[in-house]
């Protein structure tokens, strides 16, 4: 793949922009505000006792010097860290419908870090195959999330395979203060139990699981020749037979399943979008979850 143009560049990171930061702003930064909320109560003000004020808010001190009573108002700490750790291995290019999971991955991406600026949180990002391939710190600012937008469109990464493990160690060594957390992976892959177990205690997990419908069926269309994606290795296919297309389904139900309850175990909220749906609806479903 040749690095793209920079007046195409600027195209689709318009593109992108205009479609993300119009659904982060008229849809999301409400959910988001209420999903992912602040680290803690922080001081505002003092103001004069109201009747029915809690007694243990008086401030002694200002209430001495006026010899009235006055208390502290507390307000919720909503400044975050949002970290984005995006899988950009080599099966994300992979797309039998509207678009490449790649293609809804840096959407996804986007339309959070809208969501977070709109807040005045800071947003930051590992992307990752099996190695970090790319570490953007933490910021504030629309040029930022451009930047980052930027990268996800034309950044080529050095390998094509996935470890899950290697992100989640990264976040917890590199992200000291406790940061609110998506993980935007299509999961191919195991192993990564003990990380995520260490990074869900540490920070605030959340999971957004992409797919193609093709990985968890297949059609009956004859004789097909497929390549993985990470590996290069090709095959052919019988997609005619039955009992393949079975056994295909349920290997992928299988890892559904196990996913699902791994994810579920160590309290990382996830949701699941097909390449070819519309995120509205599972983002919602996302920070609806996290509020009940």
């Amino acid at each position: 793949m040749k690095v793209m143009e920079t007046n195409e560049l600027l195209k689709r990171v318009r593109k992108i922009e205009i479609k993300t930061r119009g659904l982060s702003k008229h849809i999301f930064a409400g959910e988001y505000h209420s999903a992912f909320k602040g680290r803690g109560m922080a001081f505002s003000e003092v103001r004069e006792y109201q009747y029915g004020d809690d007694f243990r808010s008086v401030d002694w001190n200002v209430t001495a010097r006026f010899n009235h009573p006055f208390i502290k108002v507390f307000e919720e700490e909503r400044e975050l860290t949002v970290m984005l750790l995006i899988d950009i291995s080599g099966s994300g290019d992979f797309g039998t419908q509207s678009r490449f999971k790649a293609n809804l991955i840096t959407e996804l991406a986007a339309v959070l870090s809208f969501s977070a600026i709109q807040n005045n949180d800071k947003v930051g990002v590992i992307m990752f195959s099996d190695r970090i391939e790319r570490f953007i710190p933490p910021k504030k600012g629309r040029k930022h999330i451009l930047r980052i937008i930027s990268e996800l469109i034309q950044f080529k990464p050095e390998s094509k395979q996935t470890n899950i493990t290697i992100p989640l160690r990264f976040l917890v060594n590199a992200i000291k203060k406790r940061s609110t957390v998506f993980l935007i992976s299509d999961f191919m892959d195991e192993n990564y139990e003990d990380a995520l177990k260490i990074a869900s205690k540490k920070h605030d997990l959340a999971g957004l699981w992409v797919y193609d419908i093709r990985e968890t069926e297949l059609p009956g269309v004859g004789l097909l020749k497929v390549k993985d994606a990470e590996t290069g290795k090709i095959a052919w296919i019988n997609t005619n037979n039955v009992a393949f297309r079975n056994a295909y389904q349920q290997l992928y139900r299988k890892k559904q399943e196990e996913t699902s309850e791994l994810l579920k175990k160590n309290g990382v909220d996830f949701v699941p979008i097909a390449s070819d749906e519309d995120y509205v609806k599972p983002l919602m479903r996302l920070f609806n979850k996290r509020t009940r």
